[in-house]
């Protein structure tokens, strides 16, 4: 019993700690090739064991995880983080935190875009010459 205690899938896996938010979303990840073990695509059946390094894109951000433990069910999420180390490296994060500053909320950046209604009036004066 404890033999198959033991295996885990890493659909399953990513379920648990939270990546995903369905077991469905997490297989559907893996067979689209967005979830890598040393650089190649790791099938839903993949088993996982503790010191495994994982990329996983998802659509908020890229991943990159070393495990720590097996987790074989869903817990809540300050439980969840201690079962894996996340390794991403600091150049993605920054980048991350840059595009989600302002892709969520509707909004453009400050003097990027449309010119302002001062900028409209010097344009149109130039064009009226």
């Amino acid at each position: 019993m404890s033999e198959t205690r033991e295996k885990l899938r890493i659909d399953k896996y990513l379920w648990a700690i939270r990546l995903f938010k369905t077991r469905s979303q997490a297989a559907d990840a893996c067979d689209k090739g967005k979830v890598k073990y040393q650089g190649n695509s790791a099938k839903a059946s993949r088993i996982v064991a503790v010191g495994d390094e994982y990329e996983v894109k998802t659509e908020a951000r890229k991943w990159v995880i070393k495990v720590t433990g097996l987790l074989h069910t869903r817990v809540q999420y300050s439980e969840a983080i201690k079962y894996y180390i996340d390794i991403t490296p600091a150049e993605e994060m920054d980048r991350i935190t840059f595009e989600a500053s302002v892709f969520h909320t509707g909004k453009r950046q400050s003097k990027i875009g449309r010119p302002t209604k001062k900028e409209r009036r010097d344009i149109d004066g130039f064009m009226d010459l």
